[in-house]
This record gives structure tokens, sequence and C-alpha cells, in this order.
């Protein structure tokens, strides 16, 4: 498409583009009319949100081995913004004809504003050839697919485990293999009336992270908020199921209710102990457990997560980051071959690992000797991959369509209904779809 009908697809978007914030000047090269660069030095524009992509890029670069054979002699050109940022400033700088990135690191609840109205179709590079000679040994493509296209690809598998307190379990006769979420729930119950302790969290503070908190068990438990096809999903018994365990859970004790998972209040239960397991993703270890208790080394271990009883997964999954390849920039080819490099390959994905702690989206890592070596000082000198593999194998399929914003905005206030007992899980779920339902029809 030429990129006058392109601006103009964008500026009439459902208003994707109107009120935006206005874009400071910020760093890339090139322009659309520029020719393209095929060889030779090139500095690829990236923008992203998390220090751990700065560090994983610029050591990607500076790898020698990663890097032999390529056409390109590659320098970063980085600009750090807050996750909505970068889709807004995107997206604005499309609309005007100014500079995009290169390189856009896309936060999995930011995407969906991509996805509708050909948005995604017309900034970013379709990745259907390029990843379709590993065909289903690549995951987690679910979450950033439109009309059957793949246009990023995630840094990381965001595996949910269950983290738990080794010490506490073993003093207070709690099973660390117990089967399923209901059986631990009992044991739960008896540790709380004579401890106090809890053995999970849900989240009663911002939105985001009350409906977030229900899709992870959600997803494990076989349901989620759509389906392949962007079509709802959320009317079905496994979702009424899901939110009854957890505000039967809250109720009894079994799950501390929290304002969110990584502010003071849970480093407070986290370091009385009061809050002895919680099920999040890998990335919790180094953002939740090792930033707010340091001291508790060696006390914490982590398992795949008890199944429930009716069904489900091993394990489910929270969060991530897809990056995305700006089409027809003079540097998208030497963009797409970086990021097939930093991606696609066994080495690129091991340094991603050890540069940020980077779960692998490539299947057959999950039984690469060097990995399934890696202990774990913080875990008590844990093999970790043990646990991930078990847990990679048996994922749950996450799909986003355009409209999970506005599911996400509806459904935060009704949920917390049914977690503090104002209504039944059964009518704030109701409540929920005919908010959203209303607001899609607008």
């Amino acid at each position: 498409m030429p990129d006058l009908a392109r601006r103009a697809l964008l500026r009439g978007a459902g208003g994707a583009a109107a009120g935006l914030l206005t874009a400071p000047a910020l760093s890339a090269c090139g322009t659309s009319s520029a020719p393209p660069v095929t060889s030779g030095r090139v500095a690829v524009s990236l923008w992203t949100h998390d220090p751990g992509y700065v560090t994983t890029y610029r050591t990607a670069v500076e790898d020698a081995s990663l890097m032999r054979g390529s056409r390109f002699d590659y320098r970063m050109r980085i600009t750090s913004a807050a996750p909505p940022d970068i889709v807004t400033r995107m997206m604005t700088q499309a609309v005007a004809d100014g500079n995009t990135p290169d390189l856009a690191g896309i936060v999995l609840d930011q995407y969906p504003r991509v996805m509708g109205s050909g948005i995604a179709r017309n900034l970013f590079v379709d990745l259907s050839e390029t990843v379709r000679p590993f065909g289903d040994r690549l995951l987690k493509l679910a979450p950033y697919t439109v009309d059957g296209v793949p246009y990023g690809l995630d840094s990381d598998n965001s595996v949910t485990v269950l983290y738990y307190r080794h010490d506490l379990f073993d003093t207070y006769g709690i099973p660390e293999d117990t089967g399923t979420w209901e059986e631990l729930a009992e044991h739960g119950e008896r540790l709380h009336t004579d401890r106090g302790i809890s053995l999970g969290m849900v989240s009663t503070g911002d939105n985001a992270a009350i409906v977030n908190g229900f899709l992870q068990l959600l997803l494990q438990r076989g349901g989620g908020f759509f389906d392949a096809s962007g079509e709802l999903t959320l009317d079905s018994p496994e979702a009424v199921e899901v939110l009854e365990f957890m505000a039967r859970g809250v109720r009894s004790g079994v799950l501390l209710a929290l304002p969110d998972p990584y502010g003071s209040a849970c480093a407070a239960a986290l370091k009385s102990g009061r809050l002895a397991a919680t099920a999040m993703p890998n990335w919790y270890n180094a953002y939740g457990l090792q930033a707010n208790v340091p001291e508790q080394t060696g006390r914490w271990r982590m398992r795949t997560l008890p199944r429930f009883a009716g069904g489900g997964h091993l394990a489910s999954t929270l969060g991530g980051t897809a990056f995305t390849v700006l089409k027809d920039k003079p540097h998208t080819d030497a963009a797409l071959e970086l990021l097939r490099r930093v991606y696609l390959t066994r080495e690129g994905q091991i340094l991603r690992y050890r540069s940020g702690g980077f779960l692998p989206t490539l299947k057959a890592l999950y039984e690469d000797p060097e990995l399934l070596g890696t202990e774990d000082e913080y875990l008590g000198g844990q093999r970790v991959f043990n646990v991930y593999r078990r847990a990679a194998a048996d994922l749950p399929l996450l799909h986003q369509a355009p409209g999970t914003q506005i599911l996400s905005d509806v459904l935060g206030g009704p949920v917390l209904d049914a977690l503090k007992g104002r209504t039944s899980p059964a009518a704030a779920l109701k409540a929920g779809l005919t908010a959203y339902r209303q607001q899609v029809k607008r």
C-alpha cells in the first residue's frame, strides 16, 4: 500500500491517532522516501520500555558469534518510553510521516491497540515467512497474530509457576507435590486458621492487576477471553468456576487480598511470612521476590501449578513483550535480520536468557543441556528448567482481540465486587459481559 494510503487509513482507524499525545522529537533513522540499506554499517532504532531489552540488544550486536555472516554492522539507537507511550508515539509519527522506530517493543496489554482497522498490517512486517520454518516449535505467537498473520515475536514465554516457601511448607506440613488447587486450598484453610498464613494472593487495587490475576487462572483452567478468531469466550462455566474459587479463597484466607503483586503491602506480606506461596510467571522471581525479599534467598522454591480438578493445564502465562519490525523503512531488512538472530536462533535465545532472564520461545531449548544445568541460587540452587520444561509443554494459548482493553476496563470492577463478596461470581461476569457488549456496539 502506498504511504499516502497507509497514512489515510491510520488517520481514520477508529480515531486511533486522533487526540493522541504530541510526540517529542524521537531518535530514529531514515524515512520511507530513502532507499533501503542492504549492507554495511547501520544504526537500528529501537523503542522499548525495559532496560533488560536495551542490555539484550546491545550485547547481541557486539557478540561476534551471533553476528557472524551478517551483511550488516549494527549499532543501536535506543529510545526508552513507557509502554502506552511507545504505541501512541509510533502511531502519531506514522500519521505525520515522521520518524518511527525500526524495532518496537510492544507490551502484551498494549498490543490490542494495533489489532483493529488494519493498523498492524499497515505498520509492521508480516512475519509469516520468517516463522514458517519453525512450525509449532515456536511458542507464543498467538497474542500478536491478527487475521492469521503474526506481526511480533515475544521476548519471554512468561510461564506461570507456583513459588512457595520451602521452609514454611516443611514446618507446617504442606505437601510440596499437592496435585490440585482444591487440595492445596484444604491445606491452606487449615494453615490460615492456625497460623494466619496464605498460600496465594489476589489483586484488589488497579484494574489491570485485578483482571490479570483472574485471566491467569482462567487460562490454566482452559478458558480465556477470546478465541483465535477474536470471538468473545468469557461467557463460560470455566470462568464462573475460577472466579468462585478465587472468591472462596479470599473468604477462607487461602488467598490474600493485596492491592498489587509488587507494592509495599505485598512486600510486607512476604517479609512477615504471611504470604507463603504465589502463582506468578517466571519473571516474578526477579521483579517480585528478589526485589522485595532478597534476604529470603534459599527459602523459596518453585514447581508447576497444581491442576484444577475439573481439568485444564499444568501451567499458565501472564505478560510479555513482542518486538515488531516497522515496514517500508530504509533499515527494515536490517532490523528483520537482527530480530531473526536474537529471537529465532539457539544462540540468540540463550543470550536473551543470560542477559535478561527471558525464557526461550523455541521448544527445543527446554531440553537444551546448557539450560537444563542452570541452577538458581535464590531458589536454593534449584535446576529451574526441570520445572519450566514441564510447564512449557502444557502452556495454554492466549488470544487477544481489538476489544481486549475494553473488556479489561469493564471487567475489573465486577471481578473486584465478587472477590469482596458484594456480588456472586456469575452475576459479576454477567455484568462485565453486558458492559462490554454495550461498549463494542458504539
